[in-house]
């Protein structure tokens, strides 16, 4: 059988703050951004104890917790932070899933004591970094998410699929990977808000709902079944490559300079990394929350920022904004070596959005 682990970093981005300014500690501290519109990328626990979370607007957590100290993010220390954790945990343990900067999957099958092993990996990252993380363990990658947010911080789970199957119950089916909000309102219209009632439902009923693909995805979450191997492969890279703005913009003009500079920012990310993208897509938000997104994909790498910044503009001119427009991002994906042949396979690597 498979023993997977999940490492979540505690609070990632505040931790490494802490860490320059230390007589924050034991306090409220929030990371966000200074835009009037901006979300909080980390709440500090005791800020948690307020209510205030992740995505919760820089506005509201402030309302919520007027003590709160707000430091802007430095994505640069977190991403630097990222690379020596990620780099400990490739000394003890071979096959690594990075997916986000402050999290990873590691295949520990077969080791005789995978949670002694994975406590020395904790212990190891704490020591070389300051910095500290939960840890879960279970026989697939779903199960060990699920594990690793049970006793955040600092904790450390494992659970077989009967235990997880016993604890996940009555949960909401939102804590399951997959399930928007969107999702878990088209269940609740079945009455399944729980788990254990999404796990009863049958798989025709939810493929009739939903669509066969998805359905199925549905069921099995539902079941806590997860069948997909830890791969290094696809390790995501992350960059902040979106923008929100202070008020609506209506102005072409504005809009086009701001995917132009974005394309720029995220051509030098991967100049640094040596990587050109195929796929370039970008994001607009209209000020109805209406979200949209285009791509193109080309059949050999782009190369430069001009290039890559010209394809983004003209999907932007494209689509023409109908309303006002509350934020765009860019995004780069299909990625190739920058030493790769036209027609060479790329390396299906993606770079996730990052809000400021």
């Amino acid at each position: 059988m498979a023993t997977i682990a999940h490492l979540d970093m505690d609070a990632f981005y505040v931790s490494v703050e802490l860490q320059r300014r230390p007589e924050l500690r034991g306090r409220p501290v929030i990371v966000a951004g200074s835009s009037p519109r901006a979300v909080v990328t980390t709440a500090s626990y005791e800020a948690r104890r307020y209510g205030v979370t992740s995505a919760t607007p820089a506005a509201h957590a402030q309302r919520l917790c007027p003590q709160a100290i707000r430091i802007p993010p430095d994505f640069a220390a977190y991403r630097e932070a990222s690379a020596r954790i990620m780099e400990i945990l490739r000394r003890h343990v071979e096959a690594v899933e990075v997916v986000g900067l402050d999290e990873a999957y590691l295949d520990v099958s077969g080791m005789l004591t995978p949670r002694a092993v994975m406590a020395r990996v904790a212990g190891h990252i704490h020591r070389e970094t300051g910095l500290e993380c939960s840890i879960g363990i279970g026989p697939s990658k779903l199960i060990a998410k699920l594990a690793s947010d049970c006793e955040k911080p600092r904790g450390r789970v494992a659970l077989t699929h009967e235990a997880a199957l016993e604890r996940f119950a009555g949960a909401p089916v939102r804590v399951l990977p997959g399930i928007g909000p969107k999702t878990a309102q088209r269940l609740e219209a079945l009455e399944v808000r729980t788990v254990a009632q999404l796990g009863a439902v049958a798989p025709e009923e939810l493929a009739a709902r939903f669509g066969p693909a998805l359905g199925r995805l549905i069921h099995r979450r539902g079941r806590l079944e997860d069948d997909s191997p830890v791969s290094g492969e696809r390790a995501a890279v992350s960059r902040s490559t979106e923008t929100t703005f202070p008020t609506d913009v209506s102005d072409p003009a504005v809009l086009e300079s701001t995917i132009r500079r974005l394309s720029i920012e995220l051509a030098g990310a991967l100049s640094e990394h040596g990587l050109r993208a195929r796929t370039v897509g970008i994001k607009v938000r209209l000020d109805d929350f209406t979200t949209v997104t285009r791509a193109r994909t080309e059949p050999a790498p782009i190369d430069g920022a001009e290039r890559l910044a010209s394809a983004a503009v003209e999907l932007l001119r494209n689509y023409g904004p109908p309303r006002p427009v509350r934020l765009v991002g860019v995004r780069a994906a299909s990625l190739a070596g920058e030493d790769a042949v036209p027609g060479s396979a790329p390396d299906q690597l993606s770079l996730p959005l990052a809000s400021r």
